[in-house]
Formats: C-alpha cells, sequence, structure tokens
C-alpha cells in the first residue's frame, strides 16, 4: 500500500465562531476546520511537525525560523498494470503508389525556385558644397 503526502503550514492565528471566547479555543477552532477541510478530500492527519527553515534577513544576513506544518497522507489509487505496459502498435508500411510519366513531368513543373537575394541600392551620394 502506497500513499501520497500532503504538507500544509499550520495556522497561527484562531478563527473567530459562534460560542469560541479565548484565544486557545479560537486557534483549535482553526487546527480544527483546516483538518476537517483536508478530510472531505480524503486526506487522514497524520503528524505535525516543527521544521526549521532560512529565511533572509537584511541585505545580505540570513536567520533560521522555526515553521509548523500539518502533516497529511492517503492512499493512493492502485495502479492497473496494463497501464504500465506500452500499447505495442505494428508499425504499417507505407503504401507505395506506381506514377505515371505525366504525374513525374508535373511534380518536376512544380518545383519552386528558391526567392531572389535582395539588392541593395546605392544612397545618392551628398551635394558638392565647394562647387557653389
Amino acid at each position: 500500500m502506497s500513499y501520497e503526502y500532503k504538507v500544509v503550514p499550520a495556522p497561527t492565528r484562531g478563527l473567530k465562531a459562534k460560542g469560541v471566547k479565548t484565544a486557545e479555543d479560537r486557534f483549535a477552532h482553526a487546527l480544527e476546520t483546516e483538518m476537517n477541510t483536508l478530510a472531505t478530500d480524503g486526506w487522514e492527519y497524520l503528524r505535525t511537525d516543527t521544521l526549521p527553515a532560512e529565511q533572509r534577513e537584511g541585505l545580505m544576513g540570513k536567520t533560521t525560523v522555526y515553521q509548523n506544518v500539518l502533516v497529511f497522507r492517503r492512499e493512493r489509487e492502485p495502479v492497473q498494470k496494463a497501464a504500465l505496459q506500452p500499447i505495442l502498435k505494428t508499425p504499417t508500411p507505407p503504401v507505395v503508389t506506381e506514377k505515371t510519366g505525366e504525374e513525374r513531368v508535373a511534380e518536376r513543373k512544380t518545383v519552386v525556385a528558391p526567392p531572389k537575394p535582395l539588392t541593395t541600392a546605392k544612397p545618392p551620394s551628398p551635394p558638392d558644397l565647394a562647387a557653389e
């Protein structure tokens, strides 16, 4: 049995809801909402991890911050063996037809000549100012 995994950032703020008053309850409600949303798509909650991540600080500096993530998993759909095997097709031989003499002559007449190169014209020479 193989699984696919989904990792999402853990909520950092609570969600307001009717009857949910304290910050802890709002945070728990935010977690519950995220988990239930993913559960409707077949994702099963696996665990929460805290992992280090580098972040830029200023122009050249780096600092390490810790990210909280929720890890979910679900079973992959089984792959059918028929889908794994390539479909072998026998190549069809090209159809060769005998051309008549008139068809060969017509083919030779329809050959397109390559385009002629563009010729550049000389720019007119400036008038001679000394002659005036």
